[in-house]
């Protein structure tokens, strides 16, 4: 397994900074802003995938993200808070009245690690509650829950037939050509000290 990356808390601040400044800038009609280069320390400038989660009252408000590191960090969440705020298929998007209550949560994720399966047992045997995130695929359908669902869907039976729904399976689906992958996540939020 990869070892978890550390973020300092200069660098989660500016993080947030920048998804709460994007959403903002939105609302105004404006692009996000990207920092000048002297102002972004270089650790943020690597090529990583992340998930950016708007909540409002403790629910969820909107949450886009990407699997794939095919940005810096810093673009990323600027591209993905927008997203999250204003293009979430499931939510109209951030009205101004939301702006000051929503809470952000940046997830930071490690490189996808294929998991080898054999068999729903096999896979439910494997997957780590509260620490796996899990991208399911089969017949042309994937779909990803990040390690932060575990706090909704605690059983891994529950977490894998709620999973496959959402890939637009049946709950219960198996065959011999599902490929799964796990990975981890560095959670940066407004509500914790930590990155952990």
């Amino acid at each position: 397994m990869h070892s978890i990356e550390r973020y300092s808390a200069t660098e989660q601040q500016l993080l947030l900074h920048l998804a709460r400044d994007t959403v903002a800038r939105g609302l105004a009609g404006q692009e996000p802003q990207r920092p000048s280069a002297e102002n972004i320390p270089a650790w943020l400038e690597k090529s990583r995938a992340c998930f950016v989660t708007l909540k409002l009252d403790g629910r969820l408000r909107g949450c886009i993200g990407n699997l794939e590191a095919n940005s810096s960090l810093v673009d990323a969440v600027l591209r993905n808070s927008y997203l999250a705020a204003f293009r979430d298929q499931r939510f109209d998007p951030v009205s101004a009245a939301e702006l000051a209550k929503l809470q952000y949560e940046i997830s930071v994720l490690t490189p996808m690690v294929p998991l080898p399966v054999s068999s729903e047992a096999d896979l439910l045997a494997k997957i780590r509650p509260g620490i796996d995130g899990l991208l399911f695929e089969a017949e042309g359908h994937r779909s990803t829950f990040l390690p932060s669902v575990w706090e909704q869907l605690n059983q891994p039976k529950n977490f894998l037939n709620q999973l496959r729904q959402k890939a637009g399976l049946a709950a219960d689906y198996w065959s011999d050509d599902v490929k799964c992958w796990i990975y981890q996540a560095i959670k940066i939020g407004e509500d914790e000290s930590d990155s952990g």
